[in-house]
C-alpha cells in the first residue's frame, strides 16, 4: 500500500504539469493559466502529451490530457480535462484516470493599456486507484500586461494562487504563477510558464509556440519540477511537454 501511494503521488505531480493544464483563445500557456478566454459561442479542443524525461530505471511516465474549453460569454469560459497516466514497467497498479472541471472569469479588461485581470478554479477528483488520493481544488488570480512595442512586444502573467482541501502531504499549499509569452514571428513565439512551490504543481517550463492553419496551436516545451535537482528524487519530475489545440 505504501508503495502505491508514492506511485500515486508521483503520478498526480506529473498531471499538475498538464493542468492548471493556449494568441488563439489560449487557456493556459503551459501549466498556467492566462488571462485569455475563449470567445462566447466557440469552443477549444486540446490535447496534451507528456512523457518523463529521463525515465526513473526501467519505469517512464506518459500522461494523455484531451480538455475542452467553452465560452460562455466574452469573459466566462469552462471546460474540464480528462488526464490519464501510465507508468511503464511499473510492477504496481500503473493507469490512473482524473477528471478536472474548471471555470475562468475575465473580470477586467482594457486593450489600450495591454491590462488584463483573470480569477478561476479548478476541481480536480481521481477516478480510479482512488486509496491515497485526494479530491481538492486550485483558485487563482492573475494580471497580465501587453508591451506595445511594434508587432512583437511581450506579454507577462502573475498572480497568486492557492489549493483547496487538500491535506499537508501535498506541500505547500500557496504560491505565485508567472508566465511569459515573446513573439518572434507572425506565427512564432518564445513562451515560459512557472508555479512556485515543491509541490505538485511546482514546476519551470519553457518552450516555443506555434501557429497552425486552421485556427490550430502548437507547443512544444520542457517541464522541470522545482525540486527535480535535488538528491535521489533528480530525474523524477522532468518531463517532454507538447499540445496541440484547435478553436471551432
Amino acid at each position: 500500500m505504501k508503495n502505491v501511494r508514492v506511485l500515486s503521488g508521483l503520478i498526480v505531480a506529473l498531471l499538475f504539469v498538464v493542468t492548471a493544464q493556449t494568441g488563439l483563445a489560449q487557456s493556459t500557456i503551459f501549466n498556467i493559466p492566462t488571462t485569455d478566454t475563449v470567445a462566447k459561442g466557440s469552443a477549444y479542443f486540446e490535447f496534451d502529451f507528456l512523457a518523463q524525461a529521463p525515465g526513473t530505471g526501467s519505469t517512464r511516465a506518459y500522461t494523455y490530457n484531451p480538455r475542452i474549453v467553452v465560452g460562455l460569454s466574452d469573459k466566462v469560459e469552462a471546460g474540464v480535462n480528462f488526464p490519464i497516466s501510465n507508468y511503464s514497467g511499473s510492477p504496481e497498479p500503473n493507469k490512473f484516470g482524473y477528471v478536472q472541471p474548471n471555470m475562468k472569469v475575465k473580470y477586467y479588461n482594457n486593450d489600450d493599456a495591454g491590462v488584463a485581470l483573470a480569477a478561476g478554479i479548478l476541481w480536480h477528483t481521481p477516478i480510479n486507484q482512488r486509496d491515497g488520493q485526494d479530491s481538492w481544488g486550485l483558485a487563482y488570480t492573475q494580471v497580465s500586461k501587453k508591451v506595445k512595442s511594434g508587432n512583437y512586444g511581450p506579454r507577462v502573467h502573475a498572480g497568486p494562487y492557492g489549493i483547496l482541501g487538500a491535506t499537508e502531504s501535498f506541500g505547500p499549499r500557496a504560491g505565485v504563477i508567472v508566465g511569459y509569452e515573446q513573439p518572434i514571428h507572425a506565427k512564432a513565439s518564445i513562451v515560459a510558464d512557472w508555479f512556485s512551490g515543491k509541490n505538485f504543481f511546482g514546476y519551470f517550463t519553457p518552450g516555443v509556440s506555434i501557429t497552425l492553419p486552421g485556427s490550430g496551436l502548437l507547443n512544444i516545451g520542457y517541464s522541470l519540477g522545482n525540486n527535480s535537482w535535488e538528491d535521489s528524487n533528480a530525474a523524477k519530475n522532468r518531463y517532454f511537454f507538447a499540445y496541440y489545440g484547435v478553436t471551432f
